[in-house]
């Protein structure tokens, strides 16, 4: 079997969404580019594969040094044989990082070394992984980010574009009118609207009273309904997203930042939420993701796996939508060059549902001269010590024929 002889960090930055939507202006404090870390394995039959963990939106260094620690681990050894090095990693990982960092770097990693035996086989991960399911999944355009209408009215007609008929917006507790305009807005094109809250990064997080208390104000501002509500309490309290579910008439969901299997199926076993959401990059990998999808056909849980980092997480992440037999994924809506060029046509959305990618590995492309065009800054990361910019007045949102704040 291939031997694994080389195994490089990526780095690399791209220009990254609107300056004035509402995220960038609060998480970006450098101005709207993001960096993306990715490792790229290559075999002794000279196929590289590409693998990116989610750690390196926030601490890029981080991620390469964790990698920089794994590679003499990987060197000489068997490419094909993933599990093997999958728990070759944990050995060297577990103790000091069981749970958080070291699990990003080990899913990309893993999702490189599937990258180059996909490639090298002439298959696509999904095949790999068991075959698709499905030869489309309907798909849920998510952004939301925006303090003003034209930014939701530029939102709303890219989704028109595509046929995607579910909206995911990012909402605060305050955000009760704005998310009512959102509502009634989407309602009049046809599309149906999901709220984040966004408590995946507070800290503290807030109570269960104040998301009910969100909930019945909006729907008391509209006929509309909310079609889910995300990471609406903190991600350390599973008994919080229990009780939100008895008090509330939305389906209520969470999990991106969870990094083992372990902890999400027992959390799905417990009833947290009608539908979680693992992220490849994140919780291990894609076996880790195909574990939770196989939990879930035993329980009544659905599985929606989140696509928010660059495009080998987005990529790895579909690939196990396939092979999980997904009904659900993510397409983040924000402007990313970077992530657009090196996905291509294998991220093909028509009326409103995501295509098999049929390109063997994850279907990525990576030149020198794309490298040579997104060079690493060192400043363009995601701070999570949020900059209170202060959203618009909700009482603005109040007129819904009148121009935003913002417009």
């Amino acid at each position: 079997m291939p031997e694994i002889t080389g195994v490089r960090c990526v780095l690399l930055s791209s220009p990254y969404a609107d300056a004035d939507e509402r995220e960038i202006r609060a998480c970006f404090p450098n101005g709207p580019k993001r960096t993306i870390g990715m490792v790229e394995v290559t075999l002794d039959n000279g196929v590289t594969g590409l693998g990116e963990g989610y750690i390196a939106v926030f601490a890029p260094l981080v991620f390469q040094a964790i990698v920089d620690l794994c590679t003499p681990l990987m060197l000489g050894k068997d490419g094909f044989d993933i599990p093997r090095r999958v728990r070759d990693l944990r050995s060297l990982c577990d103790y000091w990082s069981l749970q958080g960092a070291a699990r990003h770097v080990i899913s990309a990693f893993e999702a490189a070394l599937q990258d180059a035996r996909g490639k090298s086989l002439g298959l696509p991960v999904h095949e790999l992984l068991g075959g698709a399911r499905c030869d489309a999944i309907q798909i849920y355009g998510s952004g939301g980010c925006c303090d003003a209408k034209h930014q939701f009215i530029r939102e709303f007609d890219l989704l028109s574009a595509k046929g995607i008929k579910i909206y995911k917006i990012r909402s605060l507790k305050a955000d009760i009118w704005r998310t009512v305009w959102v509502l009634e807005e989407a309602a009049r094109r046809g599309i149906r609207v999901g709220v984040d809250m966004c408590q995946n990064l507070a800290d503290p997080p807030q109570p269960v009273d104040d998301v009910v208390a969100f909930v019945e104000a909006v729907h008391a501002g509209t006929a509309e309904r909310m079609l889910f509500l995300e990471e609406a309490v903190g991600p350390d309290s599973p008994e919080a997203f229990r009780e939100l579910r008895r008090r509330i008439d939305v389906p209520v969901c969470g999990g991106e930042i969870i990094t083992t299997p372990k902890e999400m199926i027992e959390r799905m076993r417990a009833g947290a939420y009608a539908f979680v959401q693992p992220d490849a990059s994140v919780i291990g990998g894609l076996s880790a993701v195909m574990e939770i999808f196989a939990a879930a056909d035993e329980l009544p849980v659905e599985v929606v796996v989140h696509a928010w980092g660059g495009a080998a997480a987005i990529m790895t992440n579909y690939h196990a939508a396939f092979a999980g037999g997904g009904k659900l994924v993510e397409f983040p809506m924000l402007d990313f060059p970077l992530g657009r060029e090196m996905i291509g046509d294998q991220g093909r959305i028509d009326n409103g549902r995501l295509l098999l990618p049929t390109a063997p590995g994850l279907g990525l492309t990576l030149t020198p001269e794309m490298e040579a065009r997104y060079p690493f800054e060192a400043s363009a990361v995601y701070s999570c010590v949020l900059k209170d910019w202060g959203p618009p007045p909700d009482e603005d949102w109040k007129d819904r024929g009148a121009a935003g704040r913002f417009a």
